[in-house]
């Protein structure tokens, strides 16, 4: 049994200034090896520029609500979410939020049902899911919080509310979790050639375990990640040995109602890939409509931009050349490139 739990709102804010601090450690290597969706060497990077994002935002709500804390956190890292996998991460901060709002602090049925929820909004905010990525590590620690052995920890004072039952969900959440990052080497045919593991992945397995350690006070092992396929700090940059990726990488924010959002993805999976599309905060039911967070890889980003200004001025627009290396601390504004 764990020593000493804690799992209200300041655990919640510690957990996200832990996931800066180890999502600053690892960026390097994540960027070393991300070559799915593109090759662009900048996994670490967006995940740390978000989730510091989230911890800022985390830190300056007030309040004991642990969802409310949470919220603040997913809506600052989606307006601020660098990439792909930024993106995503902050599709899952938003979602776990949702579930937790209301209360003030996590147990384990609360921990497996915002995981689940979070799944789900991460698998249907991509036009084109693919296992073998951040989605495959994700559902995979939904259903290890969620398993028998998470619900009936074992005997003892235990219940559903306990602390024990908590540790037991997050245990083996985590443990869930480095098992699909494993097998994303084998998911992916790319992941397989180059016998590496899928860096978004690895960026929310090291999430889930700063979870872990702001709750329970442990985290993973060095061994576990120097286990991981091109993952040794001696590991060569193997994202800088594939084919350069053509494109630019759009994102933006955009107000629309739910059938001009349903119309706009459409068509940007007809013009680009990699299409994420996933609501800002909530619904306004007088208004009809919906802030959105748009990102999409396309060959004309000029196009895509006109086709999106068709349907409402969109904010915070950033474009991001695909083969670009990111440069530190730089993130563009409408009209500029960037590595991101």
């Amino acid at each position: 049994m764990h020593a000493k739990i804690a799992s209200n709102a300041a655990a919640m804010r510690r957990w996200l200034a832990d996931a800066e601090t180890v999502l600053a450690n690892h960026s390097d290597r994540l960027n070393a090896i991300n070559i799915f969706p593109v090759a662009d060497g900048d996994t670490g990077t967006n995940l740390y520029h978000t989730v510091r994002a989230a911890a800022s935002a985390a830190a300056e709500t007030p309040g004991t609500d642990v969802g409310e804390v949470l919220a603040a956190a997913g809506q600052a890292a989606m307006e601020e979410a660098w990439g792909n996998s930024g993106t995503l991460l902050a599709v899952f901060l938003d979602a776990v939020a949702a579930t937790l709002r209301g209360h003030t602090r996590v147990n384990g049925p609360l921990l497996a049902a915002a995981l689940h929820r979070a799944q789900i909004r991460a698998w249907s905010a991509l036009s084109e899911p693919v296992a073998g990525t951040m989605l495959s590590v994700l559902e995979a620690a939904a259903d290890g919080a969620a398993s028998p052995r998470a619900v009936h920890p074992g005997t003892g004072d235990g219940g559903p509310d306990s602390n024990q039952a908590l540790a037991a969900a997050l245990d083996a959440a985590v443990q869930a979790a480095v098992g699909a990052v494993v097998d994303t080497e084998s998911q992916l045919g790319v992941l397989t050639t180059a016998r590496v593991v899928d860096a978004g992945g690895v960026g929310l397995l090291l999430v889930l375990s700063a979870l872990r350690t702001a709750v329970l006070g442990e985290g993973l092992s060095d061994d576990v990640l120097d286990g991981l396929h091109g993952y040794r700090v001696d590991d060569p940059h193997i994202h800088a040995d594939q084919p350069h990726a053509v494109g630019v990488e759009l994102m933006c924010t955009v107000t629309l109602s739910p059938l001009h959002a349903a119309g706009l993805r459409q068509r940007l999976d007809e013009i680009g890939d990699s299409v994420i599309m996933s609501p800002v905060g909530a619904f306004d039911d007088g208004a009809g409509v919906c802030r959105w967070r748009v990102h999409v890889h396309v060959a004309d980003p000029d196009a895509a931009l006109a086709l999106i200004r068709s349907l409402a001025e969109p904010e915070k627009i950033s474009f991001t050349e695909l083969h670009a290396e990111p440069p530190a601390g730089e993130h563009a504004a409408e009209g500029g490139t960037v590595g991101r």
